[in-house]
């Protein structure tokens, strides 16, 4: 007599032979108790993948162990994990991160009330507002209706202290942000470094700054790495949310940025500083 399969009543041998598997094999898998290692990596698995489609799939190995290790710390747990070990079980599962990609896209410049480039890529600062960094970006909507997102970081810690969206590439774009950024901070007197766009060299541009004691910096004709910071930030945002879906309308768009900026400042763990996030390293200060 043959043994069968319980579900689907198939000879054993039958299926072993399909299958290219042992009886025996196939007996000592159907028998087979986790080991408490191999409970422990399923726990883990699952927190991983969780944890990775909760940010749609923009975070690769590196981030995701930090996310980890830092929850575990919130919880008093005392197990870190290893970049080498997570990234492992995250192939094992077929999890692969989105990729950002330079699109080698600099702005056009102006040669009019231009500015020496002073921040000469000294992307790093001793405390908050002591350096910012400013541009806009260029997105679409619908049936390729634009929209342009102006922002303006803080080089102390990374966060967006300010940003504006419009329809318009203009000039009250940018002054809204820059006011809106001195409104948040208002004794701030620092360094702000744009590129040589007509909205930076404007007359309108150069009076705000000036009344407000900032100092102007600006990026060499052809060089965007002079402005590193900010297209980083954009070449995150981009890979990290613009990229993800289609917007037919532009407060879909609106509402994405609103809430990728909230990621950003608050929940968007930095490896460079301290595995903290922008905020969270802003307030150490005041602590």
């Amino acid at each position: 007599m043959y043994e069968f399969h319980q579900e689907n009543r198939y000879p054993i041998h039958l299926l072993c032979t399909i299958l290219g598997v042992s009886r025996s094999g196939y007996y000592k898998w159907v028998h087979h108790v986790p080991s408490t290692r191999e409970i422990d990596h399923q726990r883990l698995m699952e927190r991983i993948k969780k944890m990775f489609y909760k940010y749609k799939g923009i975070f690769g190995y590196r981030r995701i162990t930090h996310y980890l290790n830092k929850e575990n710390e919130q919880k008093g747990i005392e197990a870190r994990y290893e970049r080498k070990q997570i990234r492992r079980l995250m192939l094992k599962m077929g999890l692969k991160s989105h990729i950002r990609r330079s699109k080698g896209y600099c702005t056009k410049t102006s040669y009019v009330n231009i500015e020496e480039n002073i921040l000469n890529r000294q992307f790093k600062a001793d405390k908050p507002n002591q350096k910012w960094v400013t541009d806009i970006t260029y997105l679409q909507y619908g049936k390729g209706q634009k929209a342009y997102l102006s922002a303006l970081k803080d080089l102390y810690d990374g966060t967006v202290i300010a940003y504006k969206i419009s329809k318009n590439n203009d000039y009250a774009l940018v002054m809204e942000t820059l006011k809106e950024a001195l409104k948040q901070n208002p004794t701030a007197t620092p360094i702000l470094h744009s590129d040589r766009g007509s909205q930076y060299t404007s007359k309108q541009y150069r009076q705000i700054t000036t009344e407000a004691g900032i100092t102007r910096s600006m990026s060499r004709v052809g060089k965007c790495i002079d402005n590193a910071p900010m297209e980083s930030f954009f070449g995150h945002y981009k890979c990290e949310s613009y990229h993800l879906k289609e917007y037919t309308l532009y407060q879909e768009l609106i509402k994405d940025i609103d809430e990728y900026m909230e990621f950003y400042n608050f929940e968007r763990l930095q490896e460079t500083k301290n595995n903290l996030t922008p905020v969270e390293f802003r307030y150490q200060v005041a602590i």
